[in-house]
């Protein structure tokens, strides 16, 4: 059998995919008015496309200049705290009191925190933070009002810049070191990330804000926003973001474990029906054309920034500004991704059959019925086992067997609940429970394993 791995194609992006993303580029520079616009696109875990315009014919900025990230910052500080949530050093369950006393938002969680659901004020009290001088550093009860809550805990989503100030003042308090060392020490450095820091290391482009009714232009202050860091302070490369945009599609180890970049991933809050964007646990979602993205967009004054990643289709894409306003650099760069998914689809994974698999497992698979609703259980290559509901698009949860032999649900309405196969007296397969459900081989049948009985007279008409 020949090796399905030689017949796919290289990473390298088609000339006419290249031209594409570099137009889009073009077109978000000319249309935004932006001093200078970069894009950047990941497939296969590298780096595979940058592209820049600028408004000095021939000097655009490569992937090594540093532009200011804005909240995208916001996705460091989650991890970081997400970490530490890792090593057993708090739950997420956990009031901000129990970890960083004297802040008028100790009752709210660290969970509602990294979700913004806590229902805290925008803003902290004083200036424009963003644009200010911090003379002194403030202690982290002072970056809030007296009375900071604006909606009840855990209701709603409401952006909350001081709440992920306070979750970096809480990431200082846990492992007794400013939060920008601990960012190097645990994250950057183990990311090879060495051009995102603090503040701007050269080459950097400088922040601008464009005049809304003429072409003129004047230079944002490069400002360091002390305490507030955390939420928007980060300077970074196209070239570094990929990076960090690979990790967020696989993980590592030394960071964090796939299982917890999956958790970041979920709605934070129960999005309301056919939902286009919500919030994870530092990471904005959104669905666009079919398709769910992943990352963050930024903004502060001089720099606009936006990272997605699509990890059905595998690809990631970065664009990063320096305007104040009028070049949507998330939006830049979704368009990146849906070029790229759109002229280079992703080649599926080949089909490969499962090596060894117990009789009685294989016995449980094929029709099944909830009441009178057809089901089936399919097993899969990769161990797992998935229950279809027929006629309904996306009606599938998968299971994981467990160590001790059991199924947990993994998605879907019945995540978290268990899978028991239960033996009928002979020792075969009588019927599944699933989470408290019965399903059977036929509908509404056996009788004797179907809840509250059936009709002597079986299937009739009434």
């Amino acid at each position: 059998m020949p090796d399905v791995s030689d017949e796919l194609p290289s990473l390298e992006l088609l000339p006419q995919t290249r031209r594409a993303l570099l137009h889009r580029v073009a077109v978000g520079q000319a249309d935004g008015r932006a001093p200078s616009l970069i894009g950047a696109v990941l497939r296969g875990g590298q780096l595979v496309w940058s592209g820049a315009r600028s408004m000095i014919e021939g000097h655009a900025p490569d992937a090594n200049v540093q532009f200011r990230i804005g909240s995208i910052t916001k996705t460091f500080t989650a991890v970081l705290v997400l970490r530490l949530r890792d090593e057993g050093l708090l739950d997420l369950a956990d009031p901000l009191e129990q970890h960083l006393p004297g802040t008028a938002a100790g009752r709210a969680t660290v969970r509602e925190l990294l979700g913004h659901s806590a229902g805290l004020t925008a803003e902290p009290p004083g200036p424009w933070w963003e644009r200010a001088h911090w003379a002194a550093r403030p202690e982290p009860g002072e970056l809030l009002e007296e009375q900071p809550f604006r909606y009840p805990a855990g209701e709603r989503f409401r952006y909350s810049n001081p709440g992920y100030a306070l979750l970096g003042a809480l990431v200082e308090r846990l492992r007794g070191e400013p939060w920008a060392e601990v960012l190097r020490q645990e994250l950057l450095e183990p990311l090879g990330m060495t051009r995102t820091t603090l503040l701007p290391q050269a080459p950097h482009a400088g922040g601008f804000a464009v005049h809304p009714w003429a072409d003129v232009m004047m230079p944002e202050p490069l400002t360091d926003t002390g305490p507030m860091a955390p939420a928007g302070q980060l300077w970074s490369t196209a070239a570094d973001l990929i990076r960090f945009a690979a990790f967020l599609c696989g993980g590592n180890e030394k960071v964090l474990a796939p299982e917890t970049l999956a958790e970041m991933r979920r709605p934070a809050v129960a999005p309301e029906g056919d939902w286009t964007s919500c919030y994870g646990l530092g990471l904005q979602l959104r669905r666009e054309h079919g398709r769910l993205l992943f990352g963050h967009a930024g903004s502060v004054p001089g720099f606009l920034a936006g990272l997605w990643v699509c990890e059905e289709e595998d690809v990631a894409a970065v664009a990063l500004t320096n305007t104040t306003s009028g070049a949507a650099a998330g939006t830049v760069a979704a368009d990146l991704v849906r070029i790229v998914a759109e002229q280079e689809p992703r080649f599926p994974e080949p089909w490969r059959p499962v090596i060894e698999v117990a009789p009685e497992l294989l016995a449980a698979t094929g029709p099944w019925f909830w009441g009178p609703a057809p089901l089936t259980l399919h097993l899969l290559s990769c161990g797992e086992l998935e229950l279809r509901e027929a006629g309904r698009a996306g009606g599938r949860t998968r299971f994981q067997r467990e160590a001790d032999g059991s199924w947990t649900a993994q998605d879907g309405y019945f995540a978290g609940e268990p899978l028991r196969m239960v033996p009928a007296v002979d020792g075969s397969l009588s019927h599944l429970d699933l989470g408290g459900l019965v399903l059977t081989r036929q509908p509404y049948g056996p009788a004797g394993v179907v809840p509250g009985g059936l009709d002597p007279k079986g299937w009739h008409l009434g």
